[in-house]
């Protein structure tokens, strides 16, 4: 992991709701884990940074010549490429104005109840960054009013430098879009209420 990898994903991060983040390529681990989200030491802390390499190597001496360790030079690409790493989001404690949720059901809960009677949500099927456009200076795929078919590019949801459209499973229209471009959104979040066709 490079420093600006680091920096990109803390900021990124920063602007998610995810409460925690552990990262493990296999040879280094990341964890950052917003204030607030859990009980404990790490709760009295702001957003808190965890980075090792599982040999015991402090932080600062990670990427060295002649030390296990990640290579200073190693680029995004490089990064995503590596086999054999982890990723894990944790969800917020409490969502801002809101009571507790629990992993188990907050995608269940997200899908199941609908802000208008008679439309669904069409949620996230992975954590990603999402698209409204194909570019920033293209139209959105999609805005309230849009009719789509089954088959129709809603969004890009991007995951691992791979990009992924996320089609109509059946012809609707879009009653609102729940994300913005750019957002980092989580499995189970809602992206767009719908009425059938």
């Amino acid at each position: 992991m490079n420093e600006n990898f680091i920096l990109n994903l803390l900021e990124k991060f920063s602007a998610s709701q995810a409460a925690e983040l552990d990262l493990n390529d296999g040879t280094t681990r990341l964890v950052l884990r917003k204030e607030g989200a859990f009980s404990g030491p790490a709760a009295n802390s702001a957003t808190s940074l965890v980075v090792g390499n599982g040999s015991g190597q402090a932080p600062g001496d990670i990427g060295k010549s002649g030390q296990t360790g990640t290579n200073s030079n190693t680029t995004d690409n490089d990064y995503a490429n590596k086999t054999g790493g982890s990723v894990r989001l944790g969800l917020p404690a409490a969502p801002i104005g809101g009571a507790a949720i629990s992993a188990d059901s907050s995608a269940a809960n997200s899908a199941a109840a609908p802000i208008t009677a008679g439309t669904e949500l069409i949620t996230s099927p992975i954590v990603a960054s999402y698209y409204a456009s194909p570019s920033p200076d293209a139209p959105p795929f999609v805005r309230p009013g849009t009719r789509v078919k089954t088959g129709d590019t809603l969004c890009i949801l991007e995951a691992m430098k791979m990009m992924n459209h996320l089609e109509a499973e059946f012809d609707c229209e879009i009653i609102a879009v729940k994300a913005a471009g750019g957002d980092l959104v989580e499995y189970g979040q809602a992206l767009f209420e719908v009425k059938r066709l």
